[in-house]
Formats: C-alpha cells, structure tokens, sequence
C-alpha cells in the first residue's frame, strides 16, 4: 500500500489507530513515502553493496528533501 492510499484510507474509514491528530496523520504518511522512496533507490542495487547501498540512501534522502521536506 502506498502512502497515499494509506492516507486516503484512514481519512475516509476514520481509523487512524493511535494517531490522534492530523497533523500526526500527515507526519506518517510522510514518513511511509520516505521509506518507499529509499527503498525504490535501493530496489535495483546489488545484494552486498553497502558502499552503493549508503549512497542510494543519500541520494533518496536528497530527492525527498527537495520535494517533500518544505511542505
């Protein structure tokens, strides 16, 4: 599930589990696109590549920067 369906989700059904507010509803889901952008990045290296791994995950981190971290 993606976060936006996660978001969509619990927005819609109102079972936002131990989430109480909003703005923590936002946070999470922010975070889950986070996760599936780095794990995107890192999807295609090779297994025991930590070196590359590393750098993925900078550059993930990076692009979710740019595009996310302002809002």
């Amino acid at each position: 599930m993606t976060a936006v369906e996660w978001l969509v989700n619990c927005i819609e059904s109102m079972d936002w589990g131990e989430i109480t507010t909003r703005k923590e509803l936002y946070a999470k889901a922010k975070e889950m696109e986070k996760e599936q952008i780095i794990n995107t990045y890192l999807k295609d290296r090779k297994k025991g590549d930590f070196v590359n791994a590393l750098k993925l995950m900078d550059k993930a981190e990076e692009y979710y920067n740019e595009k996310f971290k302002s809002e």
